[in-house]
């Protein structure tokens, strides 16, 4: 029987979380003194108006998410048997989806059942993410949970996201367990490729998210020349070289990465029709339109442009730019692939914004498909939200 405070909510908040929706807003919670005392992070169980409990949550009385169901029995134990359960359950779907390939995300959070906890798998590597309170005053259990489970060689905490603030944590980048000697292999859509988690790569060090655009973009890419802008360390170029591409181009404003691109490109014994540029992706883009260079695919997957909700409409101009410089190097008939990966960017805007940008390139096209992030970054039923990730596939004519 779970010994946690008790957190009530205000009288007819329940609703929503009885539907179920795993989140408590700050204001939907009756913060007496009691409740406003408990430690940031804390398990508690989370109750109706009328008593009844609704849970097990993590509880931060300080966060605009005040509560994160982690359990629907208001008896469990958040302890590192509860971890363990849902890392065999998460690691039992992804080898379905990837079989003996262990390189993938392992946890996405709330939809596998642990609000605010990334765990990113690199083969005997494993990097986490523990973004909320909650899952930070976990961070002992998780390591144990995973040797259980995973009996990994090395395990990375890389906790700089920027979400860390909004629940009062400091960022933090260290090794829990082993040791990572520079780079680490990703293997991806019968690539190689290389990350570096712990010498300051992006996120975890890898966007698996990514991992079956990549695949679909370079379906087409056998013969093609191919303009990868954003490249980071070579997700979309590489493989399409792997495929066939005649030429590729990876465009990055990180020579740390580029360098990245250039191993993985050796790794796969495509360095011959691969090369990298270093700038920035808008003078290059305007400069290589200058140019008259055509490609017959582009690829354009950004950085967040939009990061807070006063950022949506600089945001969206961005997006627009974007597409109309893209639309403009892609040669008729071919394709382009462009994406975004802000939460706070609607996916019926950003449509939007392509196809404005479309236009003020003075190119026609059609979308062929619309898509989102891979199966191992699922989307909880009640948290549409956070799906993402939005890209399309345009032919442009």
């Amino acid at each position: 029987m779970a010994k946690y405070p008790s957190v009530f909510l205000r009288a007819g908040e329940d609703r929503r979380l009885r539907q179920g929706h795993p989140w408590a807003f700050s204001n939907e919670i009756l913060m007496n003194p009691e409740t406003k005392a408990i430690a940031p992070g804390s398990p508690v169980i989370l109750r109706t108006a009328g008593g009844d409990a609704l849970g097990i949550a993590t509880f931060n009385p300080h966060s605009l998410i005040g509560a994160r169901l982690v359990s629907r029995d208001g008896t469990a134990l958040l302890d590192q048997a509860l971890l363990a359960a849902r890392f065999s359950a998460a690691l039992a779907l992804r080898a379905r989806l990837y079989g003996g390939v262990p390189h993938y995300r392992l946890v996405h959070a709330e939809a596998d059942g642990l609000p605010g906890l990334i765990v990113d798998r690199y083969g005997d590597t494993v990097v986490v993410q523990a973004n909320t309170a909650g899952m930070h005053l976990l961070s002992d259990d998780i390591v144990a949970a995973l040797e259980s489970v995973l009996a990994p060689a090395a395990i990375l905490f890389k906790n700089d996201s920027p979400s860390r603030k909004l629940e009062g944590l400091e960022t933090e980048s260290r090794i829990a367990r082993g040791s990572i000697e520079g780079p680490i292999d990703v293997i991806e859509n019968g690539a190689r490729f290389v990350c570096d988690p712990a010498g300051g790569g992006q996120k975890t060090g890898w966007f698996f998210d990514q991992r079956d655009n990549r695949a679909m973009v370079a379906s087409f890419a056998h013969g093609a020349r191919v303009l990868d802008v954003f490249s980071y360390a070579g997700g979309f170029g590489v493989l399409a070289a792997h495929q066939g591409a005649a030429d590729v181009t990876m465009l990055d404003r990180s020579q740390a990465a580029l360098d990245l691109a250039v191993q993985a490109a050796r790794l796969n014994q495509v360095e011959a029709r691969c090369r990298v540029v270093k700038g920035e992706a808008f003078d290059e883009l305007e400069r290589l339109a200058a140019a008259k260079e055509r490609y017959d695919i582009v690829i354009a997957d950004p950085p967040a442009f939009v990061k807070s909700r006063k950022d949506e409409k600089v945001g969206a101009q961005g997006y627009r730019k974007l597409a109309r410089q893209a639309a403009t190097l892609v040669a008729p008939g071919g394709l382009l692939f462009i994406a975004s990966c802000s939460h706070l960017m609607p996916a019926p805007l950003f449509a939007e914004q392509v196809r404005r940008g479309l236009h003020d390139a003075h190119r026609g096209g059609r979308i062929l498909r619309v898509t989102g992030a891979g199966m191992d970054h699922p989307v909880h039923p009640s948290l549409p939200e956070s799906a993402y990730l939005k890209g399309l596939l345009l032919q442009v004519d």
